[in-house]
């Protein structure tokens, strides 16, 4: 239920709803608009909240100061404590990280002829995939293409993409639909078996392919079914500590904890597949935020120290549309498709100010400016500001039963506290979504250092500048099946012979010395520290 402060403004979205529908559409911003409202309100022009990094490869380059933390830091292993002539397992392809690329990759690479192991530190699935909600993007209607699509994508990534990585992900896409749906992904469809698909912000045809809106819980289950039944190798709770090298700075496996033991031990692989996801949980500039628990920048921080070259570490998305209200769950995803379906973004007096398929980042800047510059935003009992969505729409646009149909666990996350949102309107203000940068690779998933891949949010570049609706779940597939393939291949002629350590580590802890960076700023982080200070303790693998 919402208390009668808010009441008041719910009673002025209602007044004004026929009006809206009779409107229509509103009109696009130009480009000069959209680059001010960029440049004004977007968290990302906010010079403050970056830092220039001291040490690395990308030494000079600015990035949010609760990256650069973890970049700039000093390792938690003491080699001393670490096995590297007898480790534990011996693959020919290591994958570090168990949702949808990590799964995808090791899949593939099996297909193709490797000794596969993948690890987690969480359980299986445990990952922003089974968390993602609108759908997944592919051109494969008549009257669309791959050229379309890749339009679109450098069109949202304001031109600033690698083409070659946004050419490989339109083009791949049409095969991923094919070979989610051979594998069992139930795919929202017509009655005549025609697959349904709908807009996301920034797209030009209607190319969303969705599963409701749980559609990454049931790619990821899928998935994970498929790589049990397979019986490649999984463990479970085993973190990733750091890389190991070998003396001309090849990547050879990875060392290891196991967060159920303690255990420390090593793994000797011959190519290595950094799948560990983003960076959402560092709550850059204190935004609450969509990802799962254990989304703490990890692959970023042993890739960075062992050579890697990053891109694009200045821009993070912000979804528009967090959770607002109630404080419960704040910052929740309230995903796209919402939008896609009707629902239109109005301001405390009930009027609209942005078209609601605007870009992400257009979109969340226009929210932003609306609660703070133009003093329009709901407040909420708490002191949080936001805009409504105005979700009764549609129920109008579509008929009744629209939400509860299109929407299944959007309606239930809300019903749990009172709302419904086939009936009222729901809160909204941007939130931490995902990680626009990361490691810089080929299209082939290959990174700067040798016999190490990436896939997945951990990899940037595909989207330049910011990623549309629908293409991470595209990204997280692509680019994993494309690294295992290319790992698998590259495995069958690299050799073990080389002794396996942590060479990387003396250049970079040499750089943090230089730099004075504090011994005490350790990295990995590998979980998100939410307790009071004095009930905080450090790891007991430190060394």
């Amino acid at each position: 239920m919402y208390p009668p402060s808010m009441q008041e403004s719910i009673r002025k979205l209602e007044a004004t709803r026929q009006e809206r529908i009779r409107q229509g559409k509103i009109p696009l911003l130009d480009a000069e608009a959209k680059k001010a409202l960029l440049k004004s309100f977007h968290p990302d022009y906010i010079e403050t909240s970056m830092r220039q990094l001291q040490v690395g490869p990308n030494k000079g380059d600015r990035t949010p100061h609760e990256l650069a933390d973890v970049l700039e830091a000093w390792p938690l292993v003491d080699p001393k404590r670490f096995d590297t002539e007898h480790p534990k397992f011996t693959v020919d392809v290591l994958v570090i990280g168990g949702g949808g690329a990590g799964v995808a990759a090791a899949l593939t690479a099996q297909e193709n002829g490797a000794r596969v192991l993948l690890t987690t530190k969480l359980r299986l699935g445990d990952a922003n995939t089974m968390m993602a909600q609108g759908g997944i993007q592919a051109a494969d209607k008549e009257n669309d293409s791959p050229e379309r699509h890749y339009l679109d994508v450098l069109g949202g990534g304001h031109f600033k993409n690698i083409p070659e990585l946004a050419r490989a992900l339109v083009t791949d896409a049409p095969g991923i639909i094919a070979w989610l749906e051979e594998l069992g992904v139930m795919f929202d469809k017509q009655p005549d078996g025609t697959m349904i698909t709908i807009h996301g912000g920034g797209t030009s045809r209607k190319r969303m392919h969705a599963c409701r809106d749980y559609t990454g819980a049931e790619i990821m289950r899928t998935l994970r079914d498929e790589l049990r039944n397979r019986r490649i190798e999984v463990l479970e709770f085993c973190a990733a500590l750091e890389l190991l090298t070998d003396d001309q700075g090849a990547c050879c496996g990875a060392a290891f904890v196991n967060l159920d033991t303690n255990e420390l031990f090593t793994v000797r692989a011959k190519t290595v597949i950094l799948a560990t996801g983003g960076c959402g949980r560092l709550h850059i500039q204190g935004f609450p935020c969509t990802n799962h628990y254990g989304a703490t920048a990890d692959g970023l921080v042993l890739a960075y120290r062992a050579g890697a070259r990053l891109v694009f570490i200045d821009t993070i998305q912000y979804h528009p549309t967090g959770v607002a209200y109630p404080e419960q769950i704040v910052g929740q995803l309230i995903t796209e498709k919402v939008r896609g379906l009707g629902a239109h973004l109005v301001n405390v007096h009930g009027n609209r100010f942005i078209y609601e398929l605007e870009s992400r980042d257009i979109t969340a800047s226009a929210i932003i400016r609306e609660c703070t510059e133009r003093g329009n935003g709901v407040a909420t009992p708490t002191g949080r500001v936001g805009v409504w969505l105005d979700t009764p729409l549609i129920e109008i646009l579509k008929g009744e039963g629209a939400v509860k149909k299109n929407l299944p666990a959007m309606y239930h996350q809300f019903a749990r506290f009172g709302i419904y949102m086939d009936k009222e309107p729901i809160l909204t203000y941007p939130t931490q979504h995902y990680q626009n940068g990361g490691i810089l690779i080929n299209d082939q998933g290959e990174t700067g250092v040798k016999n190490l891949y990436a896939a997945g949010e951990v990899a940037g570049g595909i989207h330049g500048r910011n990623r549309l609706m629908g293409n991470s779940l595209l990204d997280i597939l692509v680019f994993g099946r494309r690294a295992g393939r290319s790992a698998a291949e590259k495995s069958k002629i690299v050799t073990l012979d080389q002794p396996a350590g942590f060479h990387h580590l003396q250049k970079f802890q040499a750089e943090l010395k230089t730099a004075g960076i504090p011994r005490d700023r350790c990295a990995p982080i590998l979980f998100p520290e939410y307790r009071r200070p004095e009930l905080q303790t450090p790891f007991a693998f430190a060394g």
